[in-house]
C-alpha cells in the first residue's frame, strides 16, 4: 500500500525555476476577475502585457493562474510584478510545506488542498499559492478543479459582501474553501474509521489491521498539512499591530481568525479520530489474542479428555502374559464401555466448572 508523505524534492537554485508537480501535461491558463460593488468584468485567455489595460486599481482584481508547467509563461508573470525568483521557486516547488511571508507591501501564501481520492484510501494534494500585492490577489493553481467556482457564482452574482470587499477578504473565503476541502477529507476518514472500528467486532482478518495503518497514515498525513497552516495563520492575526504591514485592512483580520479557530478544531478532530483508531487497533489485537486463548482453552481440553483413555491404552499394550482383563469374555467391551465413562464424565465436570 503507498504510504502518503511529503516527497523530498531535489536541492534546486533559486534562478532555476522548475515545476516539481505531476500536473505536467496541464496547459497554462490566465482568468481575472475585476469588480467592485455596482460592476463586474471578467477576463480569459489573455497575454500578460494586456494585464495594464485590464486591471483597476480602484476595483478588487482577482488573477487567477491554472497550470504551472509552463515556466517561461510564469516567469514573465513574476517579472509584471515584481515577484522575486524565490517566492517563484516556492510556488513551483509542490513538496514545500505550507508557508506565510509578508513584507509593507505584499503577503505570500501557499497551501496544500486535500481531497479524498477516487475510489481508494488514499488522499489527493495539490498546492496552490496566494500573493496579495496593491490591491491584486494571485491564484496559482497546479490544475483547473472546482474548489473556487462557488466563489466566483458568488463573484457573479453578487452573492453576500464578496463585492463589497477588497481582495484581502477574497483571499478569506478562498482559504476558507480549501480549509472545508480539509473537513470533507476529514469527514470522509472519519466514515472509514467508523467502518474499520465496526469491522473490528465482526473479524479479526489481518487485512483490517492494514486498513487501520493506511487511515492510521491519511491522519496523520492531515495533521502534518494542517500544522503549519494553523501556524501561518496565527501569523496573520499576529501582525494585525505591526504598523509596517499595510497590504490588509485592519477589519479583516478578524475573518483570519476564525480560520485559525477552524485549524484548531481540525487538529482536534484528528486527534480524537486517531484515539478512535488506536482503540479499533487495540481492539482488533485483544480480539485476535481472545480467539487464539479459546482455540488453546479447547485444545487443552480434549487434550485433557484423552490423557486418561491414553493412560488405558498404555496400561492395555504392555503384552503382559498374565494379566486378568485379557482373558474374560466381555474385557475389552468393559474397557471400552470404561473409556467412553470417563469421557462423559470428564465433559460433565468440565461443563460445570464453565471450562468451555
Amino acid at each position: 500500500m503507498r504510504k502518503i508523505k511529503y516527497k523530498k524534492g531535489r536541492k534546486m537554485q533559486p534562478y532555476n525555476l522548475e515545476y516539481t508537480g505531476i500536473h505536467k501535461s496541464k496547459d497554462s491558463e490566465l482568468q481575472l476577475f475585476v469588480y467592485d460593488d455596482l460592476n463586474l468584468t471578467e477576463y480569459e485567455d489573455f497575454k500578460v502585457s494586456d494585464l495594464d489595460k485590464y486591471i483597476d486599481k480602484q476595483k478588487t482584481n482577482w488573477i487567477n493562474i491554472h497550470g504551472l508547467n509552463n515556466v517561461d509563461w510564469l516567469k514573465s508573470i513574476g517579472d509584471y510584478f515584481k515577484i522575486d525568483n524565490f517566492m517563484l521557486a516556492d510556488i513551483l516547488n509542490t513538496t514545500r510545506r505550507t508557508k506565510l511571508e509578508e513584507s509593507h507591501d505584499f503577503l505570500f501564501f501557499n497551501i496544500k488542498s486535500l481531497l479524498p481520492g477516487e475510489n481508494s484510501d488514499n488522499i489527493s494534494v495539490e498546492q496552490i499559492s496566494f500573493l496579495l500585492k496593491d490591491g491584486v490577489l494571485i491564484s496559482f493553481q497546479e490544475k483547473r478543479s472546482d474548489f473556487f467556482t462557488h466563489i466566483r457564482e458568488r463573484i457573479r452574482t453578487h452573492s453576500g459582501i464578496v463585492r463589497t470587499k477588497k481582495a484581502d477578504y477574497l483571499l478569506y473565503i478562498l482559504l476558507d474553501a480549501i480549509m472545508e476541502n480539509f473537513f470533507i477529507t476529514l469527514e470522509n476518514e472519519e466514515d472509514k474509521v467508523e467502518e474499520l472500528i465496526n469491522l473490528t467486532k465482526q473479524s479479526v482478518d489481518p487485512v483490517i489491521l492494514e486498513k487501520i495503518e493506511k487511515h492510521r497514515d491519511n491522519l496523520n498525513f492531515l495533521k502534518r498539512s494542517i500544522i503549519p497552516l494553523r501556524d501561518s495563520l496565527y501569523d496573520i492575526k499576529s501582525i494585525k499591530d505591526d504598523t509596517i504591514f499595510n497590504a490588509m485592512e485592519a477589519d479583516s483580520f478578524s475573518f483570519f481568525s476564525r480560520l485559525h479557530q477552524k485549524s484548531l478544531e481540525l487538529l482536534e478532530q484528528i486527534d480524537s479520530d486517531m484515539g478512535s483508531l488506536e482503540s479499533a487497533s487495540n481492539f482488533f489485537f485483544s480480539a485476535q489474542t481472545h480467539k487464539m486463548n479459546e482455540i488453546m482453552k479447547t485444545l487443552t481440553i480434549v487434550s485433557a479428555i484423552f490423557i486418561p483413555l491414553t493412560f488405558i491404552v498404555g496400561i492395555y499394550g504392555m503384552n503382559f502374559e498374565y494379566m486378568p482383563e485379557l482373558k474374560r469374555h466381555y474385557g475389552y467391551h468393559t474397557v471400552v464401555g470404561a473409556m467412553f465413562l470417563i469421557v462423559i464424565g470428564m465433559i460433565i465436570y468440565f461443563k460445570k466448572r464453565r471450562w468451555f
